[in-house]
C-alpha cells in the first residue's frame, strides 16, 4: 500500500511539472482557446499548434484580395509536413465579410479549397481587436490596415513578422522568409 500511494504521489508531481513545462513552452501568442469557424468546436491554440511556424491571416469574403485564398491553401500544402500552419481569422472590420458564419465557410471551402484551419469571426484593429491581434500588433508595431495582412511567428513565439495586404502569398521573398523560420 505504501508503495502504491508514493508511485500515485510520483505520477502526480510529474505530472505538474510536466503541465507547467509545456505552459512555459507555448508562446503567449498561442495561448487561446478558438472557435472553429461555422462550428461549436473549439481549438486550444498552444495544444494544436504550439511548436510549429505559423502564419496568421485576417482574411474577408469580398476583398480584391480574397483570391489570396488560392495562394494560401497552396502555402499550407507545401509547407505543413515541413512545420507550417496557416490559420484564418475572418474580420469585418473593413466591411468585407459575410455576417453569416455559414456562407463565409461555403466560399472558403468551395470556391478557394480551403483546407488550413479557419476560425470564428475577429475584429482585428482598433479598441475592439482580439487579444491575440493585440499581441501581434504589440509585437511587430502593426496592425492590419486591410483585409489578408499576414503576421509570421516562429517555432518558439519569439519572432513576429508582419507583412501587408499587398504581400502575395506566392511572393518569392515571402516564401523564402516562411521557409528561413521552417529551417530555424
Amino acid at each position: 500500500m505504501k508503495v502504491k500511494g508514493i508511485v500515485v504521489k510520483a505520477l502526480l508531481a510529474l505530472s505538474i511539472v510536466s503541465t507547467s513545462s509545456y505552459a512555459s513552452e507555448c508562446p503567449n501568442v498561442l495561448k487561446f482557446m478558438k472557435r472553429k469557424l461555422n462550428s461549436q468546436e473549439t481549438v486550444n491554440l498552444c495544444e494544436a499548434y504550439s511548436g510549429k511556424t505559423v502564419l496568421v491571416v485576417n482574411t474577408a469574403s469580398y476583398c480584391g484580395f480574397t483570391p489570396q485564398f488560392e495562394g494560401l491553401e497552396a502555402l499550407y500544402n507545401n509547407y505543413k509536413d515541413k512545420g507550417l500552419v496557416v490559420l484564418g481569422f475572418p474580420s469585418h472590420d473593413f466591411n468585407q465579410e459575410d455576417d453569416d458564419e455559414g456562407k463565409t465557410a461555403e466560399l472558403c471551402e468551395l470556391t478557394y479549397g480551403v483546407k488550413f484551419p479557419m476560425f470564428e469571426p475577429v475584429s482585428v484593429k482598433g479598441d475592439d481587436a482580439d487579444p491575440m491581434y493585440r499581441m501581434l500588433k504589440k509585437a511587430t508595431g502593426k496592425s492590419p490596415s486591410w483585409n489578408f495582412n499576414k503576421y509570421l511567428i516562429d517555432s518558439t513565439g519569439q519572432t513576429i513578422t508582419h507583412y501587408s495586404s499587398m504581400t502575395k502569398p506566392t511572393d518569392k521573398d515571402f516564401i523564402a522568409d516562411v521557409e528561413a523560420m521552417l529551417n530555424k
